[in-house]
């Protein structure tokens, strides 16, 4: 993605149009695999260093209220950010805790379903996210799709 794409982004959410936002956009951008806050700060680190940890924090969270990030919870209490907002699951390494994402038409049909016809009573389903625990075979990180 580009600084154009980054504007349009927070432009869509009524978002002004800050540096430090830009910044963090263009961390999760560049960092393209479900990015903890520190590694959005250590990335903000190397090419803005004037730029407040407390303000990354506050930026990740907007951007998590306003649906331009999702936030992902690792086994091990770990948040971590998803830029992609298309519906889709995780498959989650327990030895790596390295998150793949995962596309799948079908599971996502037989959920759905599945939740229309069981009502659960006085609740509203409004997503549902599987994460898929297990382990990649070590030299073979390929998408999964």
């Amino acid at each position: 993605m580009n600084q154009d794409s980054f504007r349009n982004i927070l432009a869509e959410r009524d978002l002004k149009i800050t540096p430090q936002r830009i910044a963090v956009l263009d961390a999760i951008s560049n960092l393209n695999n479900h990015p903890t806050a520190d590694n959005v700060i250590a990335f903000i680190r190397k090419h803005h260093p004037n730029i407040a940890t407390g303000t990354i924090y506050k930026t990740l969270e907007t951007f998590v209220e306003k649906g331009i990030v999702k936030k992902v919870k690792t086994e091990k209490d770990v948040m971590r950010y998803d830029p992609i907002l298309d519906n889709h699951h995780h498959l989650y390494s327990s030895d790596t805790e390295h998150i793949e994402d995962y596309y799948d038409e079908e599971l996502d049909k037989m959920i759905e379903n599945y939740f229309r016809k069981k009502k659960i009573p006085n609740f509203t389903v409004e997503d549902i996210k599987v994460q898929i625990i297990g382990k990649f075979k070590r030299d073979n990180y390929q998408k999964v799709k």
